[in-house]
């Protein structure tokens, strides 16, 4: 058999009523040579039936429960294609998502990873607000990422493709990426290769309380945010030392890290100021226009010391 060009890689768990129409969305798809494997991660629901429905069309995996990050690596395992694509089983894709993906690497040999803007949609699929990621950033990014602790105006998992010769550099996605093993894609492969963005909306990210996106912010989730950014932050200077890469990221030029602890602490005047001036010179959003309006509304957004710091805790 000829070996595929591209392998789709669907990690799910639980989403019995969403991975049919991501698995649609594959099958509908413009390009050929293409493989699709589903790494079923545990779920309890009634994912299997509907995988299996699927028969001979769709490589299906059931292991038993272990994070986003062992279920993708296991998919990636018994893939064959040159190019990788990520997708979660509640988002989907538009039909011509891979021919463009594939279209890009073969027009950019440098290319690690290659991305495209998702639209945001409600848990209905109803499109809301504008396609994301808003700044677009294409090129050799490992001089950003350094500057900014890793933070970049990213793309989720579902609009991600990478190289295989990169995934094969890079390693398998450490196991502590239970969830948000995005952060690993997006933050090691731009030291392995150049970044490619694509402008189009050629995926649908769903928005529902069991994904990374809060339509309100509270303080656990800021917390458990800032544990993952610091972790990813150790991570990636971890892979840095291993692979003699010369760039260390620093906590302290993380931004956002350094905001959502100001939400959780409260600032006085001076650290409102203070850090007003740093977001507008944060590296990590590249759009001078969008970083000013950022910082300046965070900085004014932050409680006050003393008086109304703290947000509530998250609802049990």
């Amino acid at each position: 058999m000829e070996r595929p060009a591209l392998s789709v890689l669907i990690n799910n768990y639980n989403y019995a009523r969403f991975v049919g129409r991501a698995i649609d969305s594959v099958l509908s798809q413009d390009a050929d040579n293409v493989e699709i494997i589903v790494v079923d991660d545990g779920s309890t629901d009634h994912s299997r039936s509907v995988l299996e429905a699927y028969d001979s069309r769709v490589k299906v995996i059931f292991q038993e429960n272990a994070g986003q990050a062992a279920a993708i690596n296991t998919a990636v395992g018994s893939s064959m294609g040159e190019i990788l694509c990520f997708l979660d089983a509640d988002d989907w894709w538009a039909p011509s998502k891979l021919s463009a993906t594939a279209a890009a690497f073969r027009a950019n040999p440098q290319a690690s990873l290659v991305y495209h803007r998702l639209q945001p949609t409600l848990i209905d699929g109803t499109p809301t607000f504008r396609p994301i990621p808003r700044t677009l950033c294409s090129g050799a990014l490992s001089p950003l990422l350094t500057r900014s602790a890793g933070w970049w105006p990213f793309p989720m998992t579902s609009s991600v493709a990478v190289r295989r010769s990169a995934w094969n550099a890079a390693g398998s996605i450490p196991e502590q990426f239970r969830i948000s093993a995005d952060a690993w894609l997006v933050g090691i492969y731009p030291f392995l290769g150049d970044v490619i963005a694509m402008p189009d909306a050629l995926g649908f990210y769903r928005i529902h309380n069991n994904n990374w996106y809060r339509s309100s912010e509270d303080a656990t989730t800021l917390r458990r945010r800032m544990t993952h950014w610091q972790r990813t932050v150790e991570a990636t200077n971890l892979f840095l030392s291993a692979h003699e890469l010369p760039a260390r990221l620093h906590l302290a030029d993380h931004y956002p890290y350094r905001i959502a602890s100001a939400k959780l602490q409260g600032a006085d005047a001076r650290t409102r100021f203070k850090l007003a001036v740093e977001g507008l010179f944060f590296a990590g959003e590249p759009n001078l226009l969008r970083r000013m309006r950022d910082s300046l509304r965070s900085a004014r957004d932050l409680p006050r010391l003393g008086l109304d710091a703290g947000l509530s805790e998250a609802a049990k």
